[in-house]
């Protein structure tokens, strides 16, 4: 069974720095590509970044773009966010989530598409 386990989260203030972490077990890490969405209060689930099995190609939403980072470390089964710069708006649960098998690189940006999902860490960004 592929478990994925979020940590990192809490309450910042804005313009602050952030790390999320997300362990993978039960599964063969290095063959999912892996995301990070998120969920505010209300809202759909969106995109937030995603990145590839080696770690050589990422995507990112426009609204993170230069101040958010996914990295992955393969051999410790971990994928991380780092979030620096954080706005109010960033305020979200963040959900990682597991892809097995890829259908189209655009695709990744869907909730849609993946196969196994963490249960979220909460992110506060007061103001």
């Amino acid at each position: 069974q592929v478990r994925l386990i979020e940590s990192g989260g809490g309450l910042v203030q804005a313009g602050d720095s952030l790390t999320l972490s997300c362990v993978v077990s039960g599964g063969p890490f290095g063959l999912y590509f892996m995301a990070w969405f998120r969920q505010m209060a209300g809202k759909e689930r969106e995109f937030v970044a995603v990145i590839s099995w080696e770690g050589q190609s990422t995507d990112y939403a426009d609204s993170v773009k230069g101040r958010f980072t996914i990295a992955r470390d393969n051999a410790k089964e971990t994928l991380y966010l780092m979030m620096n710069n954080l706005k109010p708006d960033d305020t979200a649960t963040y959900y990682c989530a597991a892809d097995r098998s890829i259908t189209t690189w655009r695709a990744l940006q869907s909730k849609d598409e993946y196969d196994f999902w963490g249960q979220g860490t909460q992110v506060t960004v007061g103001s």
